[in-house]
């Protein structure tokens, strides 16, 4: 097999693997409870940090990127089916805003190939999801940074520490056996 023949192969692959997680992450961003300040909580955040530590870098970031693209042409991916450019850059979009460069500081972590970096770039992550859904709530809600903090940040901390848990509990050892398998 001559090199352009591999190196097609190579990309395909890759495409197949952001198709896929941009799928995973359409899919549990329906798992979604209601909260009493408005935000909800999903399971969006787990997908985006099991597509940092699995996909890596690169590859988590296109995943991302094409999932809020999916989004903004109104491809019902967001929490509770909701899709828009709207969604993007209304009080709740700075959380999915945040989500390419979360993906991306997580991915940087796992490709690192370092567990101590790994979860210093989930906590990094989820710092930077966090801050940007509360910042941006409070800059298009007119809020004061006190409550979008209250609602926003400080009801998530608990929850995202535990999906940080499970996601590189899941993920770590699944990207393990791709790379071992020669699939990453």
């Amino acid at each position: 097999m001559n090199s352009k023949a591999t190196k097609f192969n190579l990309k395909l692959r890759d495409m197949c693997f952001i198709a896929i997680f941009t799928a995973v992450i359409s899919v549990l961003a329906q798992i979604s409870i209601p909260m009493p300040l408005g935000v909800p909580l999903t399971l969006q955040t787990f997908a985006v940090m099991l597509a940092g530590i699995i996909l890596g870098a690169k590859k988590a970031t296109i995943a991302l990127l094409v999932y809020l693209m999916l989004g903004a042409v109104g491809v019902p991916v967001f929490a509770m089916g909701n899709a828009g450019f709207a969604r993007i850059i209304g009080p709740w979009g700075g959380f999915l805003m945040s989500y390419p460069l979360m993906a991306l500081i997580i991915g940087l972590g796992s490709d690192s190939g370092k567990k101590v970096l790994l979860i210093v770039s989930l906590v990094c992550g989820v710092i930077i999801n966090l801050s940007s859904g509360t910042f941006w709530l409070a800059f298009q809600s007119g809020t004061g940074l006190r409550e979008a903090f209250l609602a926003a940040f400080a009801p998530f901390i608990v929850v995202e520490i535990i999906k940080m848990v499970m996601a590189f509990g899941v993920g770590h050892p699944v990207r393990h056996i791709l790379k071992k398998g020669g699939l990453l």
